[in-house]
């Protein structure tokens, strides 16, 4: 049985490539709108975005009117709003900086109801998007429907990343280029595209594989997602909002700068 109106599980495990867009500004139409014009899932980021929870309440239900699978991406160690996003009816959570088996466990506990977790009822707003009048169905089916993926961006992290990425609860790892270059660097440079990066990558790409997961990546450009798609990754996060209009804006005033 599945829960009707819930897609991004369904279509991950189906093998299927998914790109969501990467909103920031906490404006819902924007949101919905990257929806509208043909990503499979939109992320709203409240980690380093201006979101707060009545914008990710709204958020979320704009990307659904647009016909896209809602994710977020909570601020650090807050596993709180974890269970909150999902109640507002979210697909999907990116939780960063997991970096121990532990980090995992809590980010699990969060997400997933008995056995896996320990995530409290409420779902009443997700349940009403699913069109469930039986709210039983989604407490029985929605840890198969609701896609954790934990970000790896530290050394710490990849010293841990195959008990991470075996953790009950744990659908898959989600990687944060920018902030594993730092940490690969001591510091000492933002680099998303270094080699360092782009090799670590591809031994989370061959744990996940293994372990059945979603290998999971940030993506600064539709030609890094496209090509990070070739090597099997599977849940791609392309550009952001601000980033598509600045570079829309910058095309238009070329133009009429001559």
């Amino acid at each position: 049985m599945t829960i009707p109106a819930f897609t991004l599980a369904p279509r991950l495990r189906a093998g299927e490539t998914i790109f969501t867009g990467w909103c920031g500004m906490p404006y819902p139409i924007v949101a919905e709108m990257l929806a509208r014009d043909g990503f499979a899932a939109v992320t709203i980021e409240s980690q380093h975005g201006l979101w707060d929870v009545g914008g990710i309440l709204n958020g979320i239900a704009a990307i659904r009117q647009g016909g896209g699978a809602p994710i977020v991406r909570v601020p650090l160690n807050d596993f709180a709003l974890v269970s909150r996003a999902l109640d507002f009816g979210a697909e999907g959570i990116i939780a960063p900086m997991i970096n121990t088996p532990a980090d995992a466990r809590a980010f699990a506990a969060a997400a997933k109801f008995p056995p896996i977790g320990e995530r409290s009822w409420g779902p009443h707003r997700a349940t009403t998007f699913a069109s469930l009048s039986d709210q039983s169905v989604y407490l029985r089916e929605a840890n198969d429907h609701i896609v954790t993926l934990a970000m790896i961006e530290t050394r710490t992290a990849l010293q841990n990343f195959e008990a991470i990425i075996n953790t009950p609860g744990i659908d898959g790892f989600f990687l944060g280029p920018s902030d594993l270059s730092i940490a690969l660097s001591d510091g000492k440079s933002l680099d998303p595209l270094s080699k360092e990066v782009e090799g670590h990558l591809d031994t989370m790409i061959a744990g996940a594989q293994r372990a059945k997961k979603i290998p999971g990546a940030y993506c600064h450009s539709a030609e890094r997602a496209a090509a990070f798609a070739k090597r099997g990754v599977k849940f791609l996060a392309v550009s952001s909002d601000l980033a598509m209009l600045r570079a829309g804006a910058a095309a238009v005033l070329k133009v009429l700068k001559g």
